[in-house]
């Protein structure tokens, strides 16, 4: 790799966590092909990102950024995982490294606030943000739905008592 390739790498890893939420750090030794391109492809359908860096170009690309206290965390075989999204990141990779003891969390941040391998882990726990929202809007569906059970419950009723009294002009 020359010096305007790894130039150009530095740049578009640091334009990425510019817009990042969250980052995740790993150390993964012996990952096979196949596995690390499997939890590719799950950071991806989570909207996450998963790069595999040199850890001099890593540090390069941290500075300047909200995330630049992470720098002493790139310390051998390491990779980055990135989200928008303030645990999709996490979620993966914590999944993932249940099923797999070849990648190993280290630490990451969201926004400024640095993480241990502990806070990634506390963090994967929570609801993701689609969650959240779906919660949210059962909440608020809830009370109107409600509402309208209740008002029409008097037009039931007085239906009810119609027809009751139909039925029984009609036996008589």
């Amino acid at each position: 790799m020359d010096r305007s390739q790894k130039s150009s790498l530095v740049s578009s890893l640091n334009e990425r966590l510019q817009g990042a939420t969250l980052v995740v750090i790993t150390r993964q030794s012996g990952l096979t092909v196949a596995e690390s391109s499997d939890l590719r492809r799950k950071m991806l359908k989570a909207g996450a990102g998963y790069k595999v860096t040199k850890n001099r170009l890593a540090r390069l690309a941290l500075e300047g950024t909200k995330f630049a206290e992470l720098a002493p965390l790139f310390k051998g075989p390491t990779a980055i995982a990135l989200s928008s999204d303030p645990v999709a990141a996490a979620k993966v990779a914590v999944d993932f490294a249940k099923t797999n003891e070849k990648l190993e969390i280290v630490g990451g941040a969201h926004n400024a606030q640095v993480l241990d391998a502990a806070g990634i882990k506390a963090l994967a726990t929570l609801p993701s943000l689609d969650e959240l929202r779906a919660k949210f809007l059962g909440m608020l569906q809830t009370p109107a739905t409600r509402i309208a059970s209740v008002l029409q419950a008097p037009g039931g009723q007085l239906a009810r008592v119609l027809r009751a009294k139909a039925d029984k002009g009609e036996a008589a």
